[in-house]
């Protein structure tokens, strides 16, 4: 055989397993991402999509809004992200699933944290993503979602004092206590496990073959801790929530050992309620957001745990509108009274009466419930999702991969 003939020969076996090799490359699509979504009321989400309109007089959020519409200027729905989701359906248990659109929310009209959080994961990732969400109302970390690393709940001298002369009362609520410990936990770790153990029943173009990868875990919770003063009886101390940031570390820990993924991307969602007025003045947001956004200074959990402030997102102005509503029902509740006519109707045209055309269609159009609930404001809410994701792929990216 002369060198030319050799040379053809090696040239068509080089040319042959390249294709091959790109043929096999082909056929084997990566493993499915997956995203845990977990917390209470603010996770499910109170935000209506009556208050979508809103993002449109804000330069910073027209790009999100246009985003979380398809070219048909209805509510998008995104066709590589799936959710599977329990807590947000009337019960605890009900599941709801199906290609991520609006509606997986506290209600079929509402959305969470989670619409623009996949919208943007599939933006940014362009691939397949199952997010699974557990997400209660009125949760806390102390009891509800205790991880079990942490110990059954202590109970402090200073609650233990608010029972004098009551005993009966005190056993009474120890027991309830120790019934609710770590309840939500254990529901929320059942719940990814069924779903990620049937996976093809929630994405139906799923194949086993690709697997799945749990990539990150996204916490927003709160508000129930925050508001905890017999837990955290010196909360409005600075150190008063170290508690909280103590079982937040382990609530880690925990996941990531019961999930067998030992540096799974953590974020956390701090509570921005009050908007970034509230880190000014010393007091209980102030110190508990310093509780919440701690863990993720820890040097075991540097690179993989990434603590995102929501208050920045906050809107000063919506809240302030929304309080002259509350200052204004007593007035309004007296006029209605007055005429006899208490319907729905007859109240919110004496409300509108305390505000100018421009700042009641502000209201009616950006609101849609409390304060605690981000006003059930989707300026707020969409914003938020957005960053979570991103802070999300900053995680993955930053984490260490030696002993994944």
């Amino acid at each position: 055989m002369t060198k030319i003939r050799q040379s053809m020969k090696y040239t068509i076996i080089a040319l042959v397993a390249s294709l091959v090799s790109g043929t096999a490359s082909q056929a084997a699509p990566k493993p499915l991402k997956v995203y845990i979504l977990a917390g209470q009321s603010n996770m499910q989400g109170h935000v209506n999509v009556s208050t979508f309109d809103s993002l449109a007089g804000d330069p910073k959020t027209v790009p999100i809004l246009k985003e979380m519409r398809g070219a048909d200027g209805k509510p998008r729905i995104c066709q590589k992200v799936w959710i599977s989701s329990i807590g947000c359906a009337g019960d605890d248990t009900t599941e709801q699933k199906g290609l991520l659109t609006t509606g997986f929310g506290a209600s079929p009209a509402e959305i969470g944290p989670e619409f623009t959080f996949g919208i943007y994961m599939e933006k940014l990732l362009n691939e397949p993503i199952l997010i699974i969400k557990t997400s209660w109302g009125g949760k806390s970390l102390h009891t509800d979602f205790r991880p079990p690393g942490s110990g059954p709940y202590v109970w402090s001298d200073f609650e233990s004092n608010q029972y004098k002369d009551r005993a009966a009362d005190l056993e009474k609520d120890k027991a309830g206590r120790i019934k609710a410990t770590g309840v939500a936990y254990r529901d929320m770790l059942a719940h990814v496990k069924k779903a990620l153990g049937d996976i093809k029943r929630v994405v139906p173009e799923y194949d086993p073959k690709q697997g799945y990868e749990l990539a990150g875990f996204v916490w927003f919770q709160g508000f129930n801790d925050l508001v905890s003063g017999w837990t955290y009886d010196k909360g409005n101390q600075p150190g008063g929530y170290d508690l909280y940031a103590q079982l937040l570390a382990q609530f880690i820990r925990d996941v990531r050992k019961d999930l067998s993924v030992p540096k799974l991307p953590f974020v956390i969602g701090v509570i921005g309620i009050g908007g970034e007025k509230a880190d000014k003045k010393p007091g209980n947001m102030q110190y508990f957001r310093q509780a919440m956004a701690a863990p993720a200074a820890l040097p075991e959990f540097m690179g993989h745990v990434v603590a995102v402030p929501t208050a920045p997102f906050w809107d000063d102005e919506l809240e302030a509108l929304q309080g002259r509503v509350d200052a204004c029902w007593p007035k309004v509740d007296a006029t209605v009274a007055a005429e006899k006519n208490d319907s729905w109707e007859n109240k919110m045209k004496h409300m509108a009466e305390n505000f100018t055309p421009a700042e009641w269609k502000r209201l009616q159009t950006g609101t849609s419930n409390q304060a605690y609930h981000y006003l059930g404001a989707a300026k707020i809410m969409a914003p938020i999702g957005k960053a979570l994701a991103e802070a999300m792929v900053k995680a993955q990216e930053t984490r260490p991969q030696a002993k994944q």
